[in-house]
């Protein structure tokens, strides 16, 4: 009898260091994991990044038609400032400036022209402007950066064909911007890269013509860029 409880004790001694050890083994693994996954995380870089661009594009404008008059905006090269910041793949923001050229002819249409029928066709020299504040997603593979782009800012167009505050000066006006877009950035050095983009701007046609009324319908101008940026 006394020898069946000391192989009792026995074996209860066994499993209990034996869950002892077990235990242990498991805590230092667990130490090691959150260790090494400690390490990798101050090893890998920030996903926050801060830039500055500049780029060149050529703008493509819709010409539209409404109250009686054809309005037909030219094309024009131009360019763009970016500051940007990237906190992380779903969250970052910028802040544009754009101008180029946005010269535009008008003409009555062939019916329904009311009283600007007998006008004659009219072009007017212009200078167009877009200040925008963006949502940036983007995602990050290697050195390349795709993103994507959506925000609103303000239009503004100041044509120049007539001297300002006369009889016949023609129109500063401002029109509210919805902005849409996207490209990618490639780094070719630790703080340089090319950034690649197109840019759509979306707003009412402006009613710059001091004899013409505006058309009342929403045109587009696209912007594809490119360009280079600075990355703190």
């Amino acid at each position: 009898m006394r020898l069946k409880w000391v192989l009792t004790a026995f074996v209860l001694t066994g499993l209990i260091a034996m869950n002892c050890a077990a235990a242990e083994a498991q805590a230092g693994a667990t130490g090691a994991q959150a260790q090494t996954n400690r390490q990798s995380a101050q090893a890998a870089p920030p996903y926050g990044e801060t830039d500055i661009a500049v780029s060149g594009y050529e703008a493509f404008t819709s010409s539209t038609t409404g109250n009686g008059v054809v309005e037909k905006p030219s094309n024009g090269a131009g360019g763009m400032f970016e500051l940007r910041h990237v906190h992380s793949p779903f969250i970052g923001y910028e802040i544009t400036y754009s101008f180029n050229p946005a010269n535009a002819s008008f003409a009555p249409t062939a019916t329904g022209c009311g009283y600007v029928c007998q006008l004659p066709p009219q072009t007017i020299t212009s200078h167009g402007s877009i200040l925008g504040l963006d949502w940036v997603a983007s995602a990050k593979y290697g050195n390349l950066r795709p993103f994507l782009v959506g925000g609103i800012g303000f239009f503004i167009d100041y044509p120049n064909t007539y001297p300002k505050g006369t009889l016949y000066s023609n129109n500063d006006v401002v029109r509210p911007d919805y902005i849409y877009g996207g490209g990618v950035d490639w780094g070719f050095r630790s703080h340089l890269g090319v950034r690649l983009q197109y840019r759509g701007n979306l707003y009412k046609a402006p009613n710059i013509s001091h004899f013409y009324p505006a058309t009342g319908q929403f045109t587009q101008t696209a912007m594809p860029m490119a360009g280079f940026y600075y990355r703190f």
